[in-house]
């Protein structure tokens, strides 16, 4: 019998980059198995889903998941462990908001499906097999979990305790809630989000700062930023103003831009629309003063050809969350518990 705390981490439609993350707990792993027991974990443990089905609700002490809900067996897991834990956890930007999965949204099912197993230039299909729920073998029947229409977050498919940001999240912000429940509490309110700030990156970056304009967007490949001045600045769309803090600002400490990966600071509704209104308002328009219209459309325009995808940059890990949510149907609101 052991007294050790049971311990559930899932993925559902991510990476894996998460897990890596409790990897990355280094020597207090150490102490994570000396007071918790990991009952569930496919990449760690051999625990079969049949196992956590014949567990008794809430039997589970808390279960990190992560990863969006993509496919019937998502959303299966996230109902299932919702029930047989006390305390759930959408960790990561995947479970949380959506993250580069629900980039997806921007396209219907049919086309992932022509463009993985159709239009492939790697792909041998010349009956245009797709994949289905079910295909009978000469072994018997083979079944696949139902591609969803779209990917949502773990808390538009069932109620969630505590948002962790990033992507992934830093080990020593999992560290801290581990640590909560070693003390036995009390734990923050639900819904709260674990590890991320109430300011920007912008807020906590060390970067000189001074008025902003720029004539041109430019990508982290075409040079070598100055390492002391706001990466804004210079013409590369760092994401730290409509970034919620809490990452020490490591992007900008390593001279690349902020990617937006620990999701909306607070008081914003839209990451997206922060990020655009943000550029809008500090391209630099003296020069076109006095010109015709059409002369500045087409020097904006020029300006904007710098940034290849709009929806990629501005929405790359919220746009399941976001006013958008993509080109098909309305936004999925959360489920309340």
């Amino acid at each position: 019998m052991t007294n050790k705390r049971p311990v559930a981490i899932y993925w559902g439609s991510s990476c894996g980059g998460c897990e890596i993350s409790v990897a990355n707990l280094h020597d207090h792993l150490l102490d994570f198995d000396a007071n918790f027991q990991l009952v569930f974990c496919p990449c760690l443990v051999d625990t079969k889903v049949d196992d956590v089905r014949a567990m008794p609700d809430g039997a589970i002490e808390v279960t990190l998941f992560n990863g969006a809900i993509r496919t019937d067996e998502n959303e299966e897991m996230a109902h299932l462990m919702r029930r047989k834990s006390k305390v759930l956890v959408a960790y990561g930007a995947c479970a949380s908001s959506g993250s580069i999965p629900a980039l997806s949204n921007l396209h219907r099912r049919e086309d992932h499906f022509r463009a993985a197993y159709l239009d492939n230039p790697s792909i041998d299909n010349p009956e245009g097999v797709l994949p289905t729920t079910s295909t009978n073998v000469a072994e018997g029947e083979l079944k696949l979990p139902r591609f969803h229409d779209r990917v949502r977050t773990l808390a538009q498919v069932v109620p969630v305790d505590y948002f962790v940001p990033g992507c992934p999240p830093e080990s020593h912000q999992l560290w801290g809630i581990l640590e909560l429940l070693i003390a036995g509490g009390p734990l923050p309110p639900r819904g709260s989000l674990l590890g991320g700030g109430r300011k920007t990156v912008c807020d906590e970056c060390a970067r000189e700062r001074h008025d902003k304009k720029i004539d041109r967007i430019r990508r982290p490949y075409e040079f070598a930023p100055d390492p002391k001045t706001c990466l804004l600045e210079q013409g590369l769309l760092c994401m730290g103003v409509a970034t919620r803090d809490g990452c020490g600002a490591l992007c900008p400490q390593a001279n690349m831009p902020c990617n937006g990966c620990y999701g909306i600071p607070e008081g914003v509704l839209d990451q997206g629309a922060k990020m655009a209104s943000t550029l809008g308002s500090i391209l630099d328009i003296e020069p076109l003063k006095g010109l015709p219209e059409e002369a500045i459309r087409r020097h904006i325009d020029a300006i904007l050809d710098g940034m290849p995808d709009y929806a990629g940059t501005f929405y790359k890990f919220t746009l399941a969350s976001s006013l958008l949510e993509g080109a098909l149907g309305k936004r999925t609101p959360e489920v309340k518990g």
